[in-house]
């Protein structure tokens, strides 16, 4: 996998039209970035899957997946660090579309499918804590630069818009209030056969992965500035991705 600092995601081309998305955990980025691909027949490139990845394979070589960060002992962090870091160079990842399946949209690590493994509450704590180390994150930068450049693609995560694509031709930032989030992320949970922590248990681990997306050093969660915002708190997602169309068809000149 190709290393590159942030100052040279440029050099790799924007072949066609990109759209970012970007905006906290449960705003609902994921549910209308897929429903606004469909619309538009455009790529869905899923840059948290990216890092939940990293996260999943780490927690699970390491035995935590029933415990999560809290498994690691303060002293082991610059060895756990080391090898997150390991992992982010060395995995192969990629996106492949399976309409029979659900969701539709996998990822593969190394040849195998971890798509039904990378959304429990210890991997999404996780990743929030795995993103935030920066050779990780150095690491994954011209994977998704590369996958999001071949044009007509939507990316989605928190950094997009500001990092990854400062280019893109649309970006939006989702908002939601808290407790809307987190009713979203039970209903996501149990949809997807995972058990489902308590609602306030949900609120807790929203608002600490919020605190460690706006506070790391390395790329912190903030809206571009020519990022387009939407509070989806009491919008349905139709009504969301009808307003996201329209604003992307009329930047690009698409017709309907």
């Amino acid at each position: 996998m190709t290393v590159l600092d942030p100052s040279q995601l440029l050099s790799i081309p924007k072949k066609g039209p990109v759209v970012a998305i970007d905006g906290p955990a449960g705003t609902g980025k994921s549910s209308a970035t897929k429903r606004l691909c469909e619309r538009l027949g455009f790529t869905h490139v899923d840059t948290g899957a990216l890092y939940r990845s990293v996260a999943y394979l780490l927690l699970k070589e390491r035995g935590a997946l029933g415990t999560g960060w809290e498994a690691f002992a303060e002293a082991d962090m610059p060895l756990v660090q080391a090898r997150a870091k390991e992992i982010a160079e060395t995995v192969e990842l990629e996106f492949r579309r399976e309409p029979k399946k659900n969701p539709a949209n996998r990822i593969w690590a190394n040849g195998k499918d971890i798509t039904p493994y990378i959304r429990t509450p210890e991997v999404s704590i996780c990743s929030s804590r795995v993103s935030a180390i920066p050779s990780v994150r150095q690491a994954l930068l011209a994977l998704q630069r590369t996958m999001g450049g071949q044009g007509r693609t939507i990316l989605e995560g928190r950094d997009i818009g500001t990092v990854i694509f400062p280019d893109a031709d649309v970006k939006f930032f989702l908002t939601a209030s808290i407790e809307e989030r987190a009713k979203r992320r039970l209903y996501e949970l149990e949809g997807a056969g995972a058990d489902a922590p308590s609602y306030e248990e949900v609120k807790r681990q929203i608002a600490d992965r919020d605190r460690g997306d706006m506070t790391r050093a390395v790329a912190p969660l903030r809206k571009a500035e020519d990022a387009l915002e939407l509070d989806t708190s009491t919008f349905t997602l139709d009504e969301v991705v009808d307003w996201m169309e329209k604003k992307v068809r009329e930047k690009l000149g698409l017709v309907k």
